[in-house]
């Protein structure tokens, strides 16, 4: 997740680095990242080798994006999407079990900041906590 505006040196590149890192040093396999609209953070952190970060502002794209195209990174606009509509996506990043792409990418991890998410309004199902191992 990136930052909650409260250090105006925050800012959605170097989240979606440090989260980059993690999924390619294996410390996590999926991650989260808001910034104002989503679409900056997810350019940032496509940047990186073995990211396939995606815009999701609907939850049929954040299970989509899962199934079928193997998405391991959910960004997510703080501007766009509410805070019931951004956990039901962080759900279905969650609970989405990799459809035709599974066998590139082992099944992983969720990286969630529980208390960004709770900064946020976002409530996240006791199902996406308990699949999350790490939190970042």
């Amino acid at each position: 997740l990136g930052g909650d505006g409260s250090d105006p040196k925050d800012d959605y590149p170097d989240f979606a680095q440090r989260l980059g890192r993690a999924l390619q040093d294996g410390r996590a396999d999926r991650g989260i990242l808001v910034c104002g609209s989503g679409v900056g953070a997810s350019i940032a952190a496509n940047k990186m080798r073995g990211v396939r970060a995606a815009v999701c502002h609907d939850s049929y794209s954040a299970h989509q994006g899962v199934e079928h195209d193997n998405m391991n990174v959910l960004t997510i606009g703080a501007r766009v999407v509410g805070p019931a509509l951004a956990g039901e996506l962080v759900n279905r990043l969650a609970a989405g079990e990799k459809g035709r792409m599974e066998m590139l990418v082992p099944r992983g991890e969720l990286v969630i900041n529980k208390k960004m998410a709770s900064k946020l309004g976002i409530e996240v199902s006791a199902e996406a906590l308990k699949a999350a191992k790490r939190t970042f």
